[in-house]
């Protein structure tokens, strides 16, 4: 064999290798029902918080570990466990995305993504009340 065969050979290999690592790798957006039908199968789920019920956080006991309540669009809740420290702001975030696998009857998060208030709501508001002078 030439070798410029065995080098697209091998490049055709790489190729099909990272496709497959990308497709087994990958995760989909899914309510807790879905993520709990497939455990241990990594999902996003978005959701908010119940601020009716108490964050799991010690710092003294385990600074690792965050655990919180989170309802899912479709309205079904489910604790939340996170080993990492309380992200800032956590408990001010309107919408809350989840990446992690369900373990029993929990959900054991790897990665949280928060969405904030924006500061710039008040703003908008304002502007858009004002009406310019002479109209």
């Amino acid at each position: 064999m030439k070798r410029i065969h065995i080098i697209g050979i091998v490049i055709i290999a790489v190729a099909l290798a990272a496709i497959v690592s990308t497709i087994s790798n990958s995760s989909t957006y899914a309510p807790f029902s879905t993520a709990m039908e497939h455990e241990g199968k990594t999902y996003h789920v978005v959701g908010q918080l119940n601020r009716d019920k108490d964050f799991i956080y010690n710092p003294e006991q385990n600074a690792n570990l965050f655990g919180f309540y989170l309802v899912d669009v479709e309205g079904k809740e489910m604790k939340v466990l996170y080993n990492g420290t309380k992200p800032q702001d956590f408990e001010k975030s309107e919408q809350v995305v989840i990446i992690g696998k369900v373990s029993g009857d929990e959900f054991h998060a790897a990665n949280i993504l928060m969405k904030c208030p924006s500061k710039y709501n008040g703003n908008e508001q304002q502007q858009q009340n004002m009406i310019p002078a002479g109209t």
